[in-house]
């Protein structure tokens, strides 16, 4: 079967490959905190079928326990180092794998090499977290090598640490109106892409949640980060396909060497 990524909204995607089905970050809920679910479904029951979950940081928009918890019990879940020691309710989750990383380390899932790279952000668990668990980027290997930024800045050495990849998963938005330091907006996601030189990209990481009582406030940084990505990408890297998804929607790009 041909690698597939599937946007489930937000920094949820799932990526099979290799016959192994991987999902990231998820976020299965309407509402969490002040943010509401403006676009897309909350993802099916399907969505939380994975035989791994990786996590990139401990923000709760990336490591949400009750979506955790609907993992079926066996499920291998990947954390930045430190995770359960900042967020004791991960040791809760009954019947989960539960593997520490921080940058350079390597888990083998089935037929895939899940290896975790480093990602410019503030990867504590706010808004008191100490900084004991570092901001990850992961790349699956398989057929495909698939890179996840999770959440991150622009930093120098990146496309160095990521290595060659064949598809990007990468955040282009966020979730209101101002990004602050450690997060790629879609010029910023561009400039990446032309140093990683994939040969595809997802944009994700926007047009899902939005905060409660600022739907008038800078709409265009909900509604036009996937465009906006797109239309940058093809100036400054035009030999990659750029794959904007709606919610729910998948992919399955040419990855062939």
């Amino acid at each position: 079967m041909p690698m597939e990524v599937t946007w489930w909204g937000h920094a949820t995607c799932t990526v099979e490959d290799s016959g192994v089905r991987v999902l990231t970050d998820p976020l299965f809920v309407n509402r969490l905190a002040h943010l509401r679910r403006r676009r897309g479904a909350v993802p099916p029951a399907e969505a939380a079928v994975a035989d791994a979950v990786l996590v990139s940081h401990l923000h709760a928009d990336h490591l949400h326990l009750p979506s955790l918890a609907l993992l079926a019990p066996g499920t291998r879940l990947i954390v930045p180092r430190g995770a359960p020691r900042s967020v004791p309710g991960l040791r809760r989750l009954a019947g989960l794998h539960v593997t520490e990383v921080r940058p350079g380390d390597e888990v083998v899932v089935g037929e895939l090499r899940v290896r975790a790279v480093p990602a410019l952000h503030d990867g504590r668990r706010l808004p008191l977290g100490p900084h004991r668990s570092p901001a990850l980027g992961y790349v699956i290997e398989g057929d495909a090598q698939t890179y996840f930024a999770g959440d991150t800045g622009l930093f120098d050495g990146m496309a160095d640490a990521v290595g060659a990849i064949d598809v990007a998963l990468l955040p282009v938005g966020g979730w209101g109106p101002f990004l602050g330091h450690g997060h790629l907006d879609a010029d910023r996601a561009a400039r990446a892409l032309a140093a990683l030189a994939p040969r595809a990209a997802v944009p994700v990481h926007y047009g899902t949640y939005w905060p409660i009582g600022m739907d008038a406030v800078r709409p265009h940084e909900f509604h036009s980060p996937g465009d906006e990505f797109a239309r940058k990408a093809a100036r400054l890297a035009p030999r990659v396909a750029v794959h904007r998804l709606g919610h729910g929607e998948s992919v399955r790009p040419e990855v062939g060497r």
